[in-house]
């Protein structure tokens, strides 16, 4: 890997700027985190934060809606913003020498946005749609709901809110948690490209010293689910289930042996579950495995879609393949594994929007910044010992088991 150049400046009123030279590049990107996801809505009114994330690029300062669309437009940035569950984000891509240029107006959108009124519901009414969507998708369906039971509340929560709460949320709410959640401390904004550290820096300064900080607010309180198997009963010939069980979390000192178990578990047609649930014995169309967390926890989350005449075996042969993990590990699995990573970070290090939001990410969990050469060695070093090493310490165990289908399906006994 390359040598990456990383710098980092706190501002007296607490915005972070973490930046990445990548000098042989002609692009710049950003990515702006503030704390203001949907962890902070009120409890009856799940949809205020991805509401916002939508209203608030809606005209600010001097632009309207449509100008200030036109005005980034001719800076020729591709933006996004949206909602997780700890923040708003918003981020972009342009030419290097458009950056500045680009900063003010998301200044003016972070710092003065209109928040027009008779633009609410059409905010509200493309939220809905998100959030109808995933009713219509089977498997996020099934992903969302184990997270949701996987993570304590409000962590665990649907990001985009709930649906029959929309109707409850009023442009004052979301005024209000615009002004209790947009503020300088703790945001990270993180820049990848062809820049200079200094001059970032002073734009920063220029543009967001000022910005006052919060007066403080209560973090919310974690809820944890205490049972561990879930029913959804749908009229289908299809069943979709999900599993969930503990691993460790990032930034965790084994995380990255957490990550090589994971994917010899669900890392291409080539990892046990897919061998072993799908092509041998034909049991599913689709199964897969990820590493997931929140600040301090970490979870594994595995989805299958069957026949509702093949679910109950589909689920006791993925429980035996997580479990069985334990039993051994071959070198060749965990080499795959390595060749996966080398190949996504050599294409990461190509992306100045990779960057941005990696290190930005980073910054969230961690308070530094890790390298790709950093990445790279941690996994390079692994071992088959390692590994089962944290698989014997982190069993597939304490499983949370969700099903989507006409019937109910058995955990056995002698794994639940």
């Amino acid at each position: 890997m390359g040598k990456q150049l990383i710098q980092t400046h706190r501002f007296p009123n607490g915005l972070t700027l973490v930046t990445e030279s990548m000098l042989d590049v002609q692009s710049a990107a950003f990515s702006i985190l503030v704390p203001a996801g949907s962890i902070y809505d009120p409890a009856d009114r799940r949809g205020t934060a991805s509401i916002l994330s939508d209203l608030i690029s809606r005209g600010a300062g001097p632009y309207n809606s449509e100008q200030l669309s036109c005005a980034l437009d001719d800076l020729g940035v591709q933006r996004h913003e949206g909602v997780s569950s700890g923040h708003i984000t918003f981020s972009g891509a342009t030419l290097a020498d458009n950056l500045a240029e680009t900063l003010k107006l998301y200044a003016l959108i972070l710092r003065a946005p209109h928040l027009p009124e008779n633009q609410f519901d059409a905010s509200r009414a493309g939220v809905a749609q998100s959030l109808l969507s995933v009713e219509d998708d089977a498997r996020q369906k099934a992903l969302v709901e184990l997270k949701r039971h996987a993570f304590p509340a409000p962590w665990g929560l649907p990001s985009d809110g709930e649906l029959d709460h929309l109707a409850l949320i009023t442009i004052e709410d979301v005024q209000q948690h615009y002004q209790t959640s947009f503020h300088p401390d703790d945001t990270i904004i993180g820049v990848a490209g062809n820049i200079d550290f200094e001059q970032v820096k002073q734009q920063i300064e220029e543009i967001f010293g000022d910005w006052q900080p919060s007066e403080g607010r209560e973090e919310p309180a974690l809820d944890f689910e205490t049972e561990k198997q879930f029913f959804t009963e749908q009229e289908t010939t299809q069943t979709h289930l999900g599993i969930a069980y503990d691993a460790v979390p990032y930034g965790h000192p084994d995380y990255y042996a957490a990550w090589a178990a994971v994917g010899i578990l669900s890392g291409g047609m080539s990892a046990r579950l897919f061998t072993e649930v799908r092509e041998k014995r034909g049991l599913c169309y689709t199964v897969s495995a990820s590493l997931t967390g929140m600040p301090g926890l970490g979870r594994v989350l595995c989805y299958a879609g069957t026949t509702s005449e093949r679910a109950q075996e589909t689920l006791d042969v993925t429980l035996q393949e997580l479990t069985r993990l334990g039993e051994g590990i071959e070198e060749s699995e965990l080499e795959r594994c390595k060749a996966r990573a080398k190949s996504s970070l050599i294409m990461s290090q190509e992306s100045t929007s990779s960057r941005a939001a990696s290190i930005a990410r980073d910054w969230f969990y961690l308070k530094h910044i890790t390298t790709l050469d950093q990445i790279n060695e941690e996994i390079q070093q692994l071992t088959t010992e390692r590994v089962l090493g944290y698989i014997h310490a982190h069993p597939a165990a304490n499983f949370t088991v969700l099903t989507i289908g006409p019937q109910p399906l058995e955990v056995p006994s002698d794994i639940s």
